[in-house]
C-alpha cells in the first residue's frame, strides 16, 4: 500500500517547484515517481501525425519523486508525514502522523 494516492493533494518539499500544492494526477509505483497538477512543466515536441492533429509545442507536467512530496492532511490542513494503522477487522488504514486522524 502506497503513502500516496491518486487525488490525494500534496505539497512539493524539493526542487524547482518547492512550496507549490496539488493535486496527484497519476502515480508510477514501478518509478517511485508521480505527476502533480500545474508542477513541474516540461515543453514536449509533438510530431504532426494528420491533418486534424497539428504538431508543435506542448506544456504539460512532469514526473517528481515521491520523496520530494508532502500529503497534506484533509483533517488538520497541514504538510504531514503518513503512517499505517491496523484497525480491529483487518483493515489497513492511513494516518496522519501530526493529528492522529484517518486519511
Amino acid at each position: 500500500m502506497l503513502k500516496i494516492k491518486k487525488n490525494d493533494k500534496v505539497e512539493i518539499i524539493k526542487g524547482k517547484d518547492k512550496g507549490k500544492t496539488g493535486k496527484v494526477l497519476r502515480i508510477e509505483s514501478v518509478t517511485n515517481r508521480l505527476y502533480v497538477e500545474g508542477t513541474n512543466i516540461i515543453n514536449k515536441h509533438v510530431r504532426q501525425k494528420d491533418q486534424s492533429k497539428p504538431g508543435g509545442i506542448i506544456k504539460k507536467e512532469g514526473p517528481i519523486k515521491i520523496s520530494n512530496v508532502k500529503l497534506i492532511c484533509p483533517n488538520c490542513g497541514k504538510p504531514a508525514r503518513v503512517g499505517f494503522e491496523v484497525k480491529d477487522s483487518g483493515e489497513k488504514v492511513r494516518i496522519c502522523k501530526k493529528c492522529n486522524q484517518q486519511i
